[in-house]
């Protein structure tokens, strides 16, 4: 508990990334006093990476469709979302005099599309808040009288609050702090943590040629690792759900890219299943297998294979040697079955790369575990919020806005929770 009954409230937050942040901004505009501690030297750093490429905020779609991208979870997520949805988090955004504008693809982005201005000028609104930051302060745990327990360069150190809000981020991307070295910590207390497991990530494939057991040949990946397959579709081939329109982009062993990424629990799911998850590739999603099939079967004279598809199909470049990979000569050979091949092409999928290179990991602290404002049912007074909680969700500016979102909403919690029991002595 704070020092002095007359003080004021006092919560501690563990984790710096959105969620944390959130739940600091709205705690200390509140009134109450707030400490943010981080393992890191500084907070945001996976929020400043994922702004290298150009910081997906969060997404236009109307709302119910925003929902319903985080599956099995939308009944726990939805209600923070109308609380804080999109909407809200593009003009807080713009309240921090940082513009936003809608890509083509309905995706929300900062006009400078980075992330750091941003980070910059929120810190700014955080600290004249009364906001005080602990780096380099690694949560080891719970002490015998309930405070928290920490590693700094200066030694072992503990701290007591009237709340805790943990915001401690999945397993993905360790060298920035989500590194899921919270887990062993909760189960300890006696939480149900559901495995972290990596989301939005790259499969491996089973080699099509038999050179290895998983992998690309040779030839493929040493010329077309990295390159983008464009204008494709993907489905998963037991799926009776409609191909996705995008772009993957072929790795040096297997697949990654936005539209893996979005079908990446299905596929997590289906290997776990069956031990494999085979993906159909519509190489030309813009043309009918008839229309395939004729112009294939076109007399092509003295041209190459190669020539005769690019001029007929618009097939060349890394969809050409995709092909040659997956088919054998005399598949090639036979325009029926390479036609058939063009429009959904078999590749065979068998393991996530490591968690440590996925976006975002699935897995969590169970909400089974929470109670509708993210308390710890079995630990009042200790909260959670972010991508530590078991729910996952595409790339697009959902996860994001989801974290942003939940971030929020334990925060509210600690003040309802604050406003129904007192000054009482917490976890």
């Amino acid at each position: 508990m704070s020092d002095s009954a007359s003080s004021p409230f006092h919560v501690a937050i563990v984790g710096g990334g959105p969620a944390g942040l959130m739940a600091a901004e709205t705690l200390a505009a509140a009134g109450l006093r707030v400490d943010v501690f981080d393992a890191m030297p500084s907070v945001g750093r996976k929020f400043l990476l994922a702004g290298r490429g150009g910081l997906n905020i969060t997404h236009s779609e109307p709302l119910a469709a925003f929902a319903g991208r985080y599956g099995d979870r939308r009944p726990q997520i939805e209600p923070m979302l109308a609380a804080f949805g999109p909407d809200a988090l593009r003009a807080w955004v713009e309240g921090l005099g940082v513009s936003t504008f809608v890509g083509s693809s309905g995706r929300v982005f900062p006009a400078e599309m980075k992330a750091a201005p941003l980070l910059r000028a929120w810190l700014v609104r955080l600290r004249e808040a009364g906001v005080h930051f602990h780096p380099r302060h690694r949560w080891t745990g719970w002490a015998a009288d309930g405070s928290l327990q920490f590693t700094t360069p200066a030694g072992p150190i503990t701290h007591r609050a009237d709340a805790t809000l943990l915001a401690l981020g999945g397993g993905s991307w360790a060298k920035l702090g989500s590194d899921g070295a919270w887990v062993p910590l909760l189960t300890a207390a006696g939480l149900a943590v559901a495995p972290l497991q990596p989301a939005n990530c790259g499969f491996v494939v089973a080699s099509p040629r038999g050179e290895a057991p998983t992998g690309w040949s040779q030839h493929l990946a040493s010329r077309f690792a990295g390159q983008p397959l464009k204008s494709i579709t993907l489905r998963l081939a037991d799926d009776s759900a409609p191909a996705r329109p995008g772009e993957a982009m072929l790795s040096a062993d297997g697949l990654e890219g936005s539209l893996v990424y979005a079908l990446s629990a299905t596929i997590r799911e289906r290997i776990a299943r069956d031990g494999h998850a085979t993906l159909r590739v519509d190489l030309a999603p813009g043309r009918s297998l008839e229309r395939v099939q004729a112009e294939v079967a076109h007399p092509r004279g003295a041209r190459s294979l190669a020539s005769h598809l690019q001029s007929r199909v618009g097939i060349a470049g890394v969809k050409m040697a995709l092909l040659r990979e997956c088919l054998d000569a005399a598949a090639l050979a036979d325009p029926a079955r390479l036609a058939a091949a063009i429009k959904a092409l078999s590749v065979t999928l068998v393991a996530p790369r490591p968690i440590d290179e996925a976006i975002s990991t699935a897995g969590g602290l169970r909400f089974e575990e929470l109670d509708e404002h993210l308390m710890v049912r079995s630990h009042p007074g200790l909260f959670c919020a972010g991508e530590m909680l078991d729910w996952e969700a595409p790339t697009g500016g959902y996860l994001l806005t989801a974290c942003f979102a939940s971030g929020r909403w334990a925060a509210q919690g600690v003040l309802a929770w604050r406003a129904g029991c007192g000054r009482e002595d917490t976890y």
